[in-house]
């Protein structure tokens, strides 16, 4: 990874969220020192800044959705800037900012992999599942959709923001630190046979058997692109997040999920969501994320003269 790029993009909006604050979480990263973290494991960092869109109007759900014009604009300004990044063959590192940015976010990059007639494998790092629709839940937040909305199930103006239909195969999923999801929502789960890695899965196996079955058939020049939001933690280390889940992944498990994904050598691109400063204790939650990213790119407890040692 030594002589590759990232490239830092802000996406300052909580317009698919169901509370206020994830609009300050880039510049958190940036503040807890993201940056400097990802330069430490001998990648040139460029920041991007912010991009720009509709302020938050804050209204009821209407159509079934919250703000769906706004989160649609958002995620086309997304969808274009990760597309750039992937083109000038940089790593797109995605500063949200609330989950339903992984619409824009993810759509770039799998209609990259679709160009480059490269496989695509998405591991959605999680509380939720986010895996609802209109139909299923009616606080209308967009940030419990983008899953849905990747794999073809929501509103025309999001399923086909890269004109191309669903994003997504459910296939091409892996869900790790599941543990809170709607009744109606778990029935459309599996309905659509996803590969889903819940919280109870984790208790039995340990994260090193959860991990080694989610990498299992990762083919060998797949992009794997890591969408982390923040509340896949668990809120005694991360509490400044607006959708706390008790039981989620301790700090050491969630630290060898990052590591086993940086041992592949094939994270190509990455979402980092959900922060909420406002809700947070000196930033602490912030800076665990950054740890969690640093080694996400290779930052481990010891040197090993090869992966597996």
């Amino acid at each position: 990874m030594n002589e590759k790029t990232v490239a830092l993009i802000g996406v300052p909006t909580d317009v698919g969220a169901g509370a206020r604050g994830a609009s300050m979480g880039p510049e958190a990263l940036r503040v807890a020192g993201l940056a400097r973290a990802l330069t430490r494991q001998g990648l040139r960092v460029l920041d991007t800044g912010n991009l720009s869109g509709p302020v938050n109007p804050w209204q009821p759900p209407e159509g079934g959705y919250r703000h769906l014009a706004e989160v649609v604009q958002w995620n086309q300004v997304l969808f274009d800037a990760v597309s750039t990044q992937l083109h000038a063959h940089r790593i797109p590192i995605m500063l949200g900012g609330d989950h339903c940015l992984g619409v824009g976010s993810v759509g770039a990059v799998a209609r990259y992999c679709r160009r480059t007639d490269r496989p695509l494998r998405v591991f959605w790092l999680d509380a939720h599942t986010d895996f609802n629709t209109a139909k299923l839940t009616p606080s209308g937040n967009v940030h419990g959709m983008p899953v849905a909305c990747l794999c073809g199930f929501g509103p025309d103006e999001l399923v086909h923001l890269g004109g191309t239909g669903a994003a997504l195969d459910p296939a091409d999923l892996r869900m790790i630190g599941i543990r809170s999801v709607d009744r109606q929502e778990r029935v459309f789960v599996h309905e659509q046979k996803l590969d889903v890695y819940d919280m109870r899965t984790i208790d039995e196996r340990g994260m090193r058997a959860v991990m080694q079955a989610a990498l299992a058939d990762l083919p060998s020049d797949a992009h794997i692109h890591v969408s982390f939001d923040v509340d896949f933690l668990d809120p005694r280390d991360a509490p400044g997040v607006g959708t706390t889940v008790q039981g989620g992944p301790t700090w050491r498990e969630a630290q060898l999920c990052m590591e086993m994904l940086a041992d592949t050598g094939r994270v190509a691109s990455l979402d980092i969501v959900e922060l909420n400063p406002a809700l947070d204790v000196r930033n602490g939650t912030a800076k665990v994320a950054v740890q969690m990213v640093e080694s996400l790119f290779g930052k481990s407890t010891l040197v090993r003269e090869q992966a597996g040692d």
